[in-house]
């Protein structure tokens, strides 16, 4: 695409440094260039940096303690051990059709640019691209404050392990949570160049912390083991009040803790070779989280604490309590502790170092207004507020997801035929398949609440911040966006 028609479709393109891993830049250029965009970010990530970012983001012990107690209202072990396994394979599926697209079109726009280009030309493309767009956004900046949220919630958490009296109030909390959110821009902000190795610092922290809970709590087991039977298969369908649909409750830990995994190809144009590279990462995180995963469940499993006393933890905050409680000291809960914290802190820099390049990338195509978004100062000191921002980042994150999906699943999966990496064809369509089934129900369970009957505290708002974020965006299409945004560039293909 030229630059006079880059400039009539008013997208703001500039030459900038250049730097890529091992020197070698003009392949992966030439490709942007094909799809409409110039270099404007340094290439200084491999494909090992960008799956230790990845491995970062899912952050295993983070996305499966916060969340632990929606597997104990969903039967208890059954539910934490067979989910895992179950959403693994599911979610293995999601990848993989993520990882053919975004090797198709390796560019930080993702799903918008990937919609626009699947789609036939007409104006159609262009507000369906918007749409997208938006609903993306969205799911990066609210995962991102759930991942935020809950570093705040489980560090306010800690403090109980020693005064298990002691909670923290509303401000309490909204300062912890403003400060885990000023810290992890700094860092962001400042520390651009440093943050590949943070990264790799993260995903050592990640697999070190894995095995030091694994053996603390095999060898400690201070309130006792329980039996392989009862450890691997104890379903108690009492909590929750859905009857025989309680086991799926039991599958929203699992399902969080993978949410975000395509936000890492936001980050293709600071690849060596993205094509290939964003989609190997990609491809391989599911695998290796959920194998790794498995040693931090099933040690959990087999030393559990009374399921309804997890339930009435301090705090509403499962993981220092079960430390506490199995390691039977609270220095042991809290040595626990500080490793799951920093598991925490990680993916808090690596989940908002990709949702800043997609903020950055829409801006690009005058997507969002003055380049940014205001949010509003939101009630945080509420024990709904974690759920229903977390559930509206995976309701976001999985549509996002589901459209480009489904658009090259309806097309005959053409664009995709001729993608570097590929899988082939029957194994592709069933992929495919698997992933819109799964996110279409991955939406209707993130918008239910955990339990019955549902009381004001109870209630999963989910669906109320996502319809709010959309309206806003609406607002904004109708008084300017349809001026101004055209779409992604066309793309020459590649």
């Amino acid at each position: 695409m030229s630059e006079a028609s880059s400039a009539e479709k008013g997208h703001l393109h500039h030459d900038g440094g250049i730097r890529t891993v091992g020197g070698a830049a003009p392949r992966e250029d030439n490709d942007l260039a094909a799809l409409g965009y110039k270099q404007e970010l340094n290439r200084n990530r491999s494909v090992y940096t960008i799956l230790f970012q990845v491995l970062a983001i899912t952050a295993v012990p983070f996305g499966e303690g916060t969340a632990l107690t929606s597997a104990i209202i969903g039967g208890g072990q059954l539910a934490y051990f067979v989910g895992w396994i179950v959403v693994v394979i599911l979610d293995q599926c999601v990848a993989v059709s993520l990882s053919e697209i975004a090797s198709k079109f390796p560019t930080s726009s993702g799903p918008y640019y990937w919609t626009y280009q699947l789609l036939p030309e007409g104006r159609a493309r262009t507000i369906a691209s918007f749409i997208t767009g938006w609903v993306w956004l969205i799911g990066n900046l609210t995962i991102c404050l759930s991942v935020n949220f809950g570093t705040a919630s489980l560090l306010a958490g800690t403090a109980t392990i020693y005064h298990p009296d002691w909670f923290a109030s509303d401000w309490q909390l909204l300062l912890i949570f403003y400060a885990v959110c000023i810290a992890t821009f700094l860092v962001c902000a400042f520390g651009n160049r440093v943050l590949p190795y943070v990264d790799t610092v993260a995903s050592v922290w990640n697999g070190l912390t894995i095995l030091i809970v694994c053996i603390a709590l095999s060898v400690v087991a201070d309130a006792g083991r329980h039996s392989a039977g009862y450890a691997l298969a104890n379903y108690d369908k009492s909590f929750s009040g859905w009857g025989n649909f309680t086991f799926f409750i039991g599958l929203l830990p699992a399902a969080y803790t993978f949410a975000a995994i395509g936000m890492i190809t936001s980050m293709a144009e600071e690849v060596a070779d993205p094509s290939k590279d964003v989609p190997n990462a990609l491809s391989l995180v599911v695998p290796i989280s959920g194998i790794a995963g498995l040693f931090f469940i099933l040690p959990i499993c087999f030393t559990m604490p009374p399921l309804e006393d997890v339930l009435n933890a301090p705090a509403a905050q499962a993981m220092p309590y079960i430390f506490h409680t199995v390691m039977g000291t609270p220095g042991g809960g809290l040595a626990l502790m500080f490793f799951l914290l920093g598991v925490a802190v990680f993916c808090c820099i690596s989940i908002t170092t990709a949702a800043s390049r997609t903020t950055w990338a829409m801006a690009r195509d005058q997507a969002i207004p003055l380049s940014s978004m205001l949010l509003g100062l939101i009630n945080l000191g509420s024990t709904s507020a974690f759920t229903a921002f977390a559930s509206c980042g995976v309701i976001a994150l999985a549509a996002a997801y589901a459209i480009p999906i489904g658009i090259s699943l309806f097309g005959g999966r053409k664009a995709v035929s001729t993608a570097r990496w590929r899988c082939p064809a029957l194994i592709g369509y069933v992929v495919n398949v698997v992933s819109v089934g799964w996110i279409g129900f991955q939406l209707v369970l993130f918008s239910m609440p955990a339990a019955l009957p549902v009381t004001v505290v109870s209630m999963n708002y989910a669906s109320v911040v996502f319809v709010g974020f959309m309206f806003i965006s609406l607002l904004y299409y109708v008084a300017y966006g349809r001026r101004v945004y055209h779409g992604p560039p066309a793309s020459d293909g590649l």
